[in-house]
Parts: structure tokens; C-alpha cells; sequence
């Protein structure tokens, strides 16, 4: 009896403990309810109380329940042994059809077919004369063997210092994963939606929005998607500059696509387009032009890429639109800071502690393909630098592997006194003093 007792209780610890697992899960796909409760989900700043603290009275209810279960089979037994061994039949069945559900929720694994690592020289076909070649070679020794590109933006005036891979960092883009979370928190920041204080009701716990950014939490966002919604999603992904080319005459450059109508319900609505961006397809260009305006304050660039040095030298500086988000941004930053120090990009932390980095990373898949996004910045004295990395393939590819790798980039710059040049030189094309030019209209 004492053995029953004790597995009988470990086994619904362990049933629980899987179902936890699951709702904590952070940047994968999760099945939605569509019912929305009329009960607000938004809830008054307060102390934060994450889900870890709501576990233990969670499980201590669901020991008792399963002693309690237990202690009445065993008054029962006295009845008639039949009883009894139905009983403990019963459960030891439940039991199987637990532990089996558990082995096929934890033993699924997604099928790749396509390859993480780069194949001949991905990098032959770039047009380079007028790009920056200390942050070019940076990018492509953080690159490695990895398929992908990376895009390296100067935030003061929307050039592109170094666009590695450019066939891929020009091509029709991708799911963003969770990148796309960056701006749904903007979009919800603007409306008055939540403040980053704001502790948002989830499934059995709460967070705010720092803590969401950071550890990069699907529920969360899938909530403010559906306060928003998709009307008021679609507008603000529009003024950031999804869907709608962000380089100037790049020659090129294809387009991402941002759809007019919401996902539909059956595959997670407005809720699943808000957490990873299903549906949607974003570029390099346009992420990274999107985290420049975040950098810089809201200045939307259109991205320019000089093909010769002379090009580089006279870049003017070409603005899309400014965006009303300044009083918004430190709110993104604390959380993207967070991601950085102890989320889901904290891999760059064991590459490069030099300077400050605040980032988002992003992991999901489609058709036998996994993507991993990092877009970031950085601040150095020189001024802001602005990253994205985009990796393409297998299982070894996802968002923390492209946040290591813009550690290494970072690291690499570093090593190379790429900081303290510019800071001699004080170049005003390459770093230029704070000035608003007329907004240029393509």
C-alpha cells in the first residue's frame, strides 16, 4: 500500500510537472483558445509574480487530491478485495495512458531538410566597393560555416555598412519567429494598451513586459494580439515599415509581405500572427530597418547600400516617415536588455561583455525549414550600431545561435580597434551629427 501510495503521487507530480513544461515553453508554436474570456487579462502594475511562484500550490493541490483519490480506494477495499484490484487496475491504466502521452509529447521531433551550413561561397556575389571592410570581414568570420546573412546598419542615417550573403539578405524574407513580438509590444505601448509594468493574466501565472521580452513568452504576446487586434496589429506593422520595401533604389531587393486579413482561427488567428508571425513574411532589410528607427529615436530610413566608395562618402541620408515612439523605446529596452543578460539571447554574453547589446531573438520553422533571426543594437561611444543576423536550415540553426554569433561579430570588431577608429576619426559621413532631413518619398 505504501508503494501504490507513493507512485500513485509521483505519477500526477509528473503529469503536472509536463503540463507546466509545456505552458512555459518560450518561442514555439502552442495551441490556442479562441474563446475570449470577458474577464480583463490586463491587471494594475503590481510585484511581479511569475509562474514559479504559483507551482507549488498548484502541485500541493494536486498531491492532496491524489491522496485523497487513493485514501478512499483503500476504506473501500475492506468491501471486497475485487473492488480494490479494479481500483488500483484503473489507475495503473490511467497511469499508461499518461506516461504514454508524455513520451509522445516529449519524443516528437520535427523533420529537416534543409541544411545549416553554408554550401561553396556564399558570400562570391556581393557588391562590396562601398561598404565598410572591417565590418564586413567581421560579420563573415562570426558567420562561420552557418547559412544565413547578416546586415549591419549605421541607425544615424540608415546606411548599410557591411550585408553579407546578399542573396539571401535581398530575397522575398521569411517568417520573422519572434522578432515579431518587438513590434506588437510597440504597438501595444502606443495604444496605452499595457506599460511595461503592466501584469498581464496568463494560464495560471503573470508577467509584464519586460519579463515577456526577455524570455521571449508566446502566451503573453498572443494576448495582446488579441486585445489589439488584427486591424490595429495590421496598421502599426504597416507604419514600422513591414511590408513595403525598406532600401533606396537596392537594386534587387524583393518584398516581404504583411497580409491584409487575419490568419484564421483554426491556425491560431491574430494570436499566432502577434507571438511568432505566422503568415508573415519579413526581410533582413526590413527588420533591420524597423530596430534602426528603435535606435535612433523614430526615424524610419529607407536603407541605402553605396556600391563605391564615393557613394559612401556622399550618402545623404533618405527619410520614410518618423514614427511617434521615443517616449516608448527605454520600455522595449529594458526587456531587450534582458534578453540579453539572462534570456533567450544570452549566448552573446559568452562572445562579447564590451559594450552594451539590446536584442530579439526569434526561432521557427515551415516546410522542412528552421529560421533563426537576432536583430540588436549596441552603443558604443562612437554611437548606436544596429545587427541582424538571419540563419536558414536544420535543427543546429535557431535565435540564440544567431545571438552568438553577434556577440562574435561584436567581439571581432572589437579585437580589430574598429571602436577606437572611428572615435579618431570622428568622420561625419560614417557617424553624422543628429539632423532631421526632409523626408524623401519612392
Amino acid at each position: 500500500m505504501t508503494f501504490f501510495r507513493t507512485w500513485a503521487c509521483t505519477l500526477v507530480l509528473s503529469v503536472f510537472g509536463v503540463g507546466a513544461g509545456v505552458a512555459a515553453a518560450l518561442d514555439a508554436p502552442r495551441t490556442l483558445h479562441h474563446a475570449k474570456s470577458t474577464e480583463s487579462h490586463l491587471t494594475e502594475p503590481h510585484r511581479a509574480t511569475s509562474h514559479h511562484a504559483t507551482a507549488p500550490t498548484a502541485h500541493k493541490s494536486a498531491t492532496t487530491h491524489a491522496g485523497t483519490a487513493h485514501s478512499s480506494a483503500s476504506h473501500a477495499a475492506p468491501a471486497g478485495n475485487t473492488a480494490h484490484r479494479t481500483a488500483r487496475g484503473n489507475a495503473r491504466a490511467n497511469a499508461r495512458s499518461a506516461a504514454i502521452a508524455s513520451r509522445r509529447h516529449h519524443h516528437f521531433y520535427e523533420r529537416f531538410t534543409a541544411s545549416s551550413y553554408a554550401k561553396g561561397d556564399i558570400f562570391a556575389g556581393d557588391v562590396t566597393a562601398g561598404e565598410d571592410p572591417v565590418v564586413r570581414q567581421a560579420a563573415i568570420d562570426a558567420m562561420g560555416d552557418m547559412n544565413g546573412t547578416a546586415v549591419v546598419i549605421n541607425p544615424a542615417n540608415g546606411r548599410i555598412l557591411a550585408m553579407v550573403n546578399q542573396k539571401l539578405a535581398l530575397s522575398p524574407g521569411a517568417e520573422p519567429c519572434s522578432t515579431i513580438k518587438l513590434t506588437v509590444a510597440l504597438a501595444a505601448l502606443s495604444e496605452g494598451l499595457v506599460t511595461r509594468d503592466t501584469q498581464v493574466k496568463l494560464a495560471g501565472f503573470r508577467m509584464n513586459m519586460t519579463q515577456a521580452l526577455a524570455k521571449s513568452n508566446n502566451l503573453y504576446f498572443e494576448e495582446l494580439g488579441r486585445e489589439l487586434g488584427f486591424e490595429r496589429v495590421h496598421q502599426y506593422a504597416n507604419q514600422f515599415g513591414l511590408g513595403e520595401l525598406a532600401g533606396y533604389n537596392i537594386e534587387g531587393e524583393q518584398l516581404g509581405v504583411y497580409p491584409d486579413e487575419v490568419l484564421p482561427a483554426s491556425q491560431g488567428g491574430v494570436g499566432r500572427m502577434c507571438s511568432f508571425g505566422e503568415g508573415v513574411s519579413l526581410t533582413p532589410l526590413q527588420l533591420g530597418a524597423f530596430v534602426a528607427a528603435l535606435a535612433n529615436g523614430g526615424t524610419l530610413y529607407y536603407l541605402q547600400h553605396p556600391t563605391t566608395p564615393e557613394e559612401a562618402a556622399n550618402l545623404e541620408p533618405k527619410v520614410k516617415r518618423t514614427l511617434e515612439i521615443a517616449r516608448y523605446v527605454p520600455d522595449l529596452q529594458d526587456g531587450m536588455a534582458g534578453a540579453v543578460e539572462y534570456g533567450t539571447a544570452r549566448r552573446l554574453k559568452a562572445n562579447f561583455h564590451e559594450l552594451p547589446v539590446f536584442g530579439k531573438t526569434g526561432t521557427c520553422s515551415a516546410n522542412g525549414t528552421r529560421f533563426g533571426w537576432f536583430a540588436s543594437w549596441s552603443d558604443s561611444p562612437q554611437g548606436r550600431l544596429v545587427t541582424v543576423f538571419f540563419l536558414e536550415g536544420g535543427r543546429p540553426t535557431f535565435g540564440p545561435r544567431a545571438a552568438e554569433m553577434t556577440g562574435a561579430f561584436y567581439q571581432n570588431l572589437w579585437d580589430s580597434n574598429w571602436f577606437t577608429a572611428k572615435l579618431q576619426q570622428n568622420t561625419a559621413s560614417v557617424w553624422p551629427a543628429t539632423s532631421q532631413p526632409e523626408q524623401t518619398q519612392q
